[in-house]
C-alpha cells in the first residue's frame, strides 16, 4: 500500500475526514504499518495505551476477560479506529483486540494521537461522536440481555 492509498484510508475514518490532507500524509508517513495474523493481539486488556490503530483491511475482535471466559464485545473492519479510549482516559486497556482474520492496521503513536486532538477541534468532537456511540450500543446490548426472554 503506497501512502497516497493511505492517506485515502485514512480519510474513510470519520473523525479524520476534514482534516487537510498534507496533514493526513505526514500521519500515514508517521505512522507504523504493521500486519497481524489470525488470532494475533493488537494488545491485552490491561496493557499501558501506547497507540491507537486505524484498521486498513481486514476484521478484529473487541473481548473482555471475564471469570466466565473471554466475552466478543464488538468486531471491527476496514476503517475502524481501535485504542483511542486508553489514550484519552490514560488508563490501561479496557478491552483485548485480536485479529480474527488477516489484517493490516496503521499504528499511531499516542503523543501524536494527542497532538492531533489538540491541533484540530472537529477531530476532537468525532471522537466524542464515536465513543457515545459505542457507549449507546453498549447500554443497548445491555438491556437486551437484562430483558427476561418470553415464550
Amino acid at each position: 500500500m503506497t501512502l497516497d492509498t493511505e492517506v485515502q484510508s485514512l480519510r474513510q475514518v470519520p473523525m479524520f475526514r476534514d482534516i487537510d490532507p498534507s496533514r493526513l500524509k505526514l500521519l500515514a508517513f508517521t505512522s507504523e504499518r504493521i500486519r497481524f495474523a489470525v488470532g494475533q493481539k493488537f494488545f491485552s486488556q490491561g496493557d499501558a495505551a501506547d497507540a491507537a490503530y486505524v484498521i486498513l483491511e481486514g476484521r478484529a475482535d473487541v473481548v473482555l476477560d471475564a471469570k466466565s471466559g473471554q466475552i466478543k464485545v464488538a468486531e471491527l473492519g476496514k476503517n475502524a479506529l481501535v485504542g483511542e479510549m486508553a489514550i484519552l482516559s490514560d488508563m490501561p486497556r479496557s478491552a483485548t483486540v485480536v485479529a480474527s482474520e488477516a489484517l493490516s492496521a496503521l499504528r499511531i503513536d499516542k503523543r501524536v494521537f494527542l497532538e492531533l486532538l489538540g491541533q484540530f477541534p472537529q477531530m476532537s468532537i468525532a471522537v466524542m461522536r464515536e465513543l457515545a456511540l459505542r457507549l449507546e450500543r453498549t447500554n443497548a446490548q445491555l438491556l437486551a440481555r437484562s430483558v427476561p426472554k418470553t415464550v
